[in-house]
């Protein structure tokens, strides 16, 4: 799947989720970004857990930190630090073609990379 993320650093991409494992019955449903500056993370959206979040990442990965990984805008080396925090991948058990998520979780794509805003997210299944 192909995302714009608009230049914004937290995509929910929980309606695709749901969309994709319409189509399936029981098992697991795997969410996989192949990017070196992009994560996959499940947490609550819109309460201000994102918000929580994108203070957390600019603690942590502060964008003038002289990073040895300097291509690119000033503080890109922290966007390569990103997966390594986060992860690149999550799985989620569906039962009869629902992901089973928690009341409050959504999927999220996590992008703090500015010179990308095409991102792709590989879904797949295993029926069980």
């Amino acid at each position: 799947m192909e995302v714009d993320t608009g230049g914004r650093v937290i995509t929910d991409l929980t309606a695709e989720l749901v969309s994709f494992c319409s189509r399936q019955g029981d098992g697991l449903a795997h969410a996989f970004c192949p990017h070196a500056t992009a994560a996959l993370v499940l947490m609550e959206l819109g309460a201000g857990s994102d918000l929580d979040l994108l203070s957390w990442l600019a603690k942590a990965l502060p964008r003038t930190d002289p990073y040895r990984h300097r291509h690119g805008s000033q503080g890109h080396g922290a966007d390569h630090l990103l997966p390594a925090l986060l992860g690149v991948e999550v799985t989620v058990p569906v039962e009869s073609g629902r992901p089973t998520l928690g009341s409050w979780q959504s999927l999220a794509l996590i992008d703090t990379n500015r010179e990308n805003n095409r991102r792709q997210v590989v879904f797949s299944f295993l029926g069980g």
